[in-house]
């Protein structure tokens, strides 16, 4: 009947989706839209590993949420299925030290990790490569969220050792892609002149996105992940919108997925402008998430004071750090410059009366919405 109440309503095994794991920030997208000349750029650099040479190193650079890992991860599919090169992509936000990246690197190579005490760098580079040259190997590695790697001082003994590999192990064969975020750091004058000039990266970068092209890429996504009719014209418009104000096209995935959630949680089969907004409110912290998630205990730990003592004085932070984990002002003031480049604060400077130039450090989100996110 046209008047049935319950003709909108989803039953209990019911999904408004088709496929969800489209709306996952790992989903690689069989079509990849408006990246065409990034595309071609990272393909013309690869080309040579499918001939068996090196490829030409390359830095790839651009916003959050503008499609550098996913253009990475699509060309890597296509050279595991179509060739014998071996690709590695490294996420620096976990793996944020040399070892730690070739750990990474030996694990893909042997298919299990090496042990966890007891191996030196130098052996631990030794096998990789000597396994390079056993097997005739072409490896392409990206380091993503390489600005993890120059927050710990590490990036420029991680591009030397994967750089000179050949030097080292005649006839390895490796080349790097790095990828950033960070567009602030200015990468090749961070890097020690003996990386300089060796890396020479071709360049790809990567724009924000601009609203027709959200438009046209979440009305792509909805019309694989959710079943037909689910969002309409006017709901699709504001997630655009929504998603262009934050510039990162990932708010905009997560925010549909959860607007679908919460059609789903109301048992109803289609996504209203209500469903949008309230999805929003946590849509829009992806950029906060993604950055507390790599973060080590004490960085943690100094996440948790500035958000009891956001607004203050660098040095009065400092002392309820110091109470809190007995760790001295050198890796406190490494942690507040990690913190500032990573976006998670502000530290601007003031002249405070009597005291000269002063920081003030505050928290660039809500201090609840950051706690319920380290918890």
């Amino acid at each position: 009947m046209a008047d049935d109440p319950d003709r909108g309503m989803l039953s209990w095994d019911e999904t408004v989706f088709r496929d969800e794991h489209v709306f996952e920030i790992d989903y690689v997208p069989e079509t990849f839209r408006h990246r065409e000349n990034q595309l071609q750029s990272l393909q013309y650099a690869l080309r040579p590993a499918v001939r068996g040479a090196r490829p030409l190193n390359t830095m790839v650079r651009g916003p959050p949420g503008t499609g550098k890992t996913t253009a990475v991860q699509k060309l890597f599919g296509e050279l595991r299925s179509q060739t014998d090169v071996r690709t590695v992509r490294v996420n620096c936000q976990v793996d944020s030290t040399r070892y730690a990246v070739f750990s990474r690197l030996f694990e893909s190579i042997f298919e299990y990790e090496p042990p966890s005490s007891g191996i030196s760098f130098k052996k631990l580079f030794g096998q990789i490569t000597d396994r390079l040259v056993e097997e005739d190997d072409v490896l392409v590695v990206t380091l993503d969220d390489v600005n993890y790697l120059f927050y710990e001082n590490e990036a420029s003994d991680t591009l030397y050792s994967l750089l000179r590999a050949h030097e080292a192990h005649s006839g390895a064969r490796i080349g790097v892609i790095i990828i950033s975020s960070d567009l602030s750091l200015d990468i090749m004058d961070e890097l020690d002149t003996r990386v300089q000039s060796v890396f020479r990266p071709e360049e790809v970068y990567f724009p924000v996105y601009d609203t027709d092209e959200i438009v046209d890429i979440l009305r792509e996504r909805s019309r694989i992940g959710f079943h037909d009719g689910v969002i309409g014209a006017p709901e699709l418009d504001r997630v655009a919108e929504l998603t262009a104000e934050s510039g990162d096209l990932r708010v905009g995935i997560d925010l549909l997925r959860r607007a679908g959630l919460n059609a789903e949680m109301r048992a109803s089969r289609t996504v209203t402008l209500e469903d949008v907004e309230h999805a929003y409110d946590k849509s829009k912290y992806v950029h906060l998430s993604r950055s507390l998630r790599g973060l080590s205990d004490s960085e943690r730990a100094l996440v948790e004071v500035l958000a009891d003592h956001t607004g203050e004085q660098a040095g009065e932070v400092f002392e309820a750090f110091h109470a809190n984990t007995g760790l001295g002002y050198t890796r406190y003031s490494e942690i507040i410059n990690k913190l500032d480049q990573l976006g998670v604060i502000e530290a601007d400077y003031a002249n405070i009366e009597g005291r000269g130039r002063s920081r003030t450090l505050t928290l660039s989100y809500d201090p609840d919405a950051v706690l319920d996110r380290l918890n």
